[in-house]
C-alpha cells in the first residue's frame, strides 16, 4: 500500500494480448486534416460504451472489435470493465499523446477522483482494425494537467459540491473535517450510520478507522523511546524474551518495525478469516503467527506489515505491564482529549458507532461488514474514532502535548521510500506542489480513513462506512484545492 493509500482501486487491464508483437505501422504521409486515425476512432468508440456502464454494449463492442469469441474467453473481461467503470465513474480524455493509423495513446481521468491512467491501444492496419492490445494503468499528473490550487473559500465550496454529488450517487457516507492552524473551517456529515434504522451519519459518529490506529501505537512506542524505556535499535527478542521464533526476535528492530522493513509479514489471509473470532488478545495473534520467521532480510526493503504493529503493541504490554488498550487509552487518547476513540470489542454496544457497508462489486447493492471484523482492533488497527477526534490527536501532536519536538520530528519524517512517498514511524510522510503533509489512512470493507496533517497549517480527516476509497477520494480531492500556505 501507499503511505496514505488513498488511490485504492487498481486500474490496470490488458484486454487483449497477442504474441505476434506490435502491429504493423504504414508508412507514409499524415492522414488528410479533419480525418481520424482508425487507432483513435476504435479507442473513442470503446470509451464511449465503457462510460455508459452497460454490458450489452461492452459485449457488442467487444464481439465486433477484439479477435476472440466474447462468449467464451471474454466474460472476465468485461466484468473487469464493468467494475472499473463503475469504480471510476467513467473517464474523461484529457489528452491525445500519440496518435497514428495503428497506436493511440491517451491520458484519461476519472470522474470520480483526480486520477489520471494511461491508455494504449493497439489495432490491425486492415479493415476492420480490430484491437490488438489494449492497457490501462495509473499515471501521476504532469505538471500541465495537474489541478490548480483556489483559495479557501472556492476550495471549499468545490469540495462541498463534490460532496453533494458523491452523496446523490450513493458513493460516500461519513464525516468530513478541515481545519486551518487547529480550528475547523469545514466539518460536515453525510449519509446513513445504519441503513436498516435510517440513523443519518454526524460529525460525531464513531467510524471504523482502519489502520489509522497505527498512528497512535507509533506515538505511544516513541513516548516510551523519550522516556528512556526503549531504544529504536533494540530488537523484538530483547524485550519479548519468550518470542516463538527466536531468528526473527533476534534479527528486527523497533525501528523496522515501525517503518515496515522487518519483513514480518501480514497476518489478514485465510488463516485470520478461519480463527477471526478467536483471536481476542495481542498475544493470541502471537500465538498463532509466532512461529514464522522474516520475509526477507530485516532493513533490506519496504513491506508493509501488520503483524510488525501488532507486534509494537505486545511491546508495549510488556514493557508497561498494562494491555495496549489501556496504555494507549492513558497516555495517547486522554492527553489529546479523544474521548471518542476506543478499540473496543465489536460484541460490545457502542453509541454513535456506524454500521459499515461493503458490495462485491460497484453495481452490486451495499451489505453489513458484520462478517468481516475482528473480535476487537489491534495495535496494527481495527480501532474506532470520530473526524473531532482526528484533530484533536493532530493538534496535541504539533503542539507537542504527545512528545516533545525531537521525538515529533522523529516519528513524522520519513525514514523509507514507500509507494506515494516515504514512510515514516507509523506515518505516511509526502510532498504535492512543496506542501508536506503526515498521517496515514486505512481502509477495509466497509471502512475507510485518512488523516493529513499539513504544513500549511491544514488539517484534513476524512471518515467513511463505505468501501475505499470512499473517504480517500474526498481527502486527496481537498488536499489538491486548498492553498499551499
Amino acid at each position: 500500500m501507499t503511505a496514505f493509500a488513498l488511490y485504492a482501486l487498481t486500474i490496470g487491464l490488458c484486454l487483449s494480448c497477442t504474441s505476434n508483437g506490435p502491429a504493423p505501422r504504414r508508412a507514409g504521409a499524415a492522414p488528410a486534416q479533419g480525418v481520424e486515425e482508425p487507432a483513435s476512432r476504435q479507442f473513442r468508440a470503446w470509451l464511449e460504451a465503457f462510460n455508459l456502464g452497460d454490458r450489452a454494449g461492452l459485449v457488442a463492442y467487444h464481439g465486433r472489435n477484439f479477435p476472440y469469441e466474447v462468449a467464451s474467453s471474454d466474460v472476465g473481461t468485461i466484468d473487469r470493465e464493468l467494475e472499473l467503470s463503475g469504480g471510476t465513474g467513467g473517464f474523461d480524455l484529457r489528452k491525445d499523446e500519440r496518435s497514428t493509423e495503428t497506436t493511440f495513446v491517451g491520458l484519461l481521468q476519472e470522474r470520480n477522483s483526480d486520477q489520471l491512467a494511461r491508455a494504449t491501444m493497439e489495432v490491425d492496419a486492415a479493415e476492420p482494425h480490430r484491437v490488438r492490445r489494449f492497457e490501462i494503468h495509473p499515471v501521476p499528473t504532469p505538471d500541465e494537467l495537474r489541478v490548480k490550487r483556489m483559495g479557501q473559500a472556492e476550495a471549499i465550496e468545490a469540495l462541498r459540491a463534490r460532496l453533494d454529488g458523491l452523496l446523490a450517487a450513493d458513493r460516500f457516507a461519513g464525516a468530513v473535517l478541515v481545519a486551518k492552524d487547529g480550528v475547523p473551517i469545514f466539518a460536515q456529515a453525510y449519509g446513513l450510520a445504519d441503513r436498516e434504522r435510517r440513523i443519518a451519519n454526524r460529525i460525531d459518529t464513531r467510524f471504523r478507522i482502519g489502520s489509522m490506529n497505527k498512528m497512535f501505537t507509533a506515538v505511544a512506542i516513541l513516548q516510551l523511546v523519550q522516556a528512556g524505556r526503549l531504544r529504536l535499535a533494540d530488537h523484538v527478542g530483547t524485550i519479548l524474551t519468550d518470542y516463538p521464533n527466536q531468528g526473527l526476535a533476534s534479527q528486527v528492530t523497533i525501528d523496522q518495525l515501525l517503518t515496515h522493513t522487518g519483513g514480518t509479514g501480514d497476518f489478514f489471509g485465510p488463516e485470520f478469516d478461519t480463527h477471526r473470532l478467536e483471536l481476542r488478545t495481542l498475544r493470541d495473534y502471537v500465538t498463532l503467527y509466532g512461529q514464522r520467521g522474516v520475509e526477507f532480510p530485516p532493513g533490506s526493503r519496504w513491506k508493509y506489515s501488520n503483524y510488525g504493529f501488532l507486534l509494537l503493541g505486545v511491546i508495549i504490554e510488556r514493557l508497561t505491564g498494562k494491555s495496549y488498550y489501556d496504555w494507549v487509552e492513558a497516555h495517547v487518547y486522554a492527553p489529546a482529549a479523544m474521548t471518542s476513540t476506543a478499540s473496543l470489542p465489536e460484541e460490545s454496544s457502542e453509541p454513535e458507532r456506524s454500521v459499515g457497508y461493503t458490495r462485491e462489486h460497484s453495481r452490486a447493492p451495499w451489505v453489513a461488514n458484520t462478517d468481516t471484523l475482528p473480535y476487537r482492533g489491534t495495535s496494527a488497527g481495527g480501532g474506532y474514532s470520530t473526524v473531532s477526534d482526528l484533530l484533536r490527536f493532530a493538534n496535541a501532536l504539533v503542539r507537542h502535548q504527545l512528545l516533545d519536538a525531537e521525538h515529533t520530528v522523529l516519528l513524522t519524517t520519513g525514514k523509507v521510500t514507500a509507494p506515494g512517498g516515504k514512510y515514516a514511524f507509523g506515518f505516511g510522510n509526502d510532498s504535492e506542489d512543496g506542501v508536506r503533509c503526515f498521517g496515514h489512512a486505512g481502509g477495509a470493507p466497509g471502512m475507510n480513513g485518512g488523516l493529513f496533517i499539513c504544513d500549511s497549517g491544514y488539517t484534513i480527516a476524512v471518515l467513511a462506512n463505505l468501501d475505499p476509497p470512499a473517504a480517500g477520494q474526498v481527502a486527496a480531492f481537498i488536499r489538491a484545492r486548498l492553498p499551499a500556505h
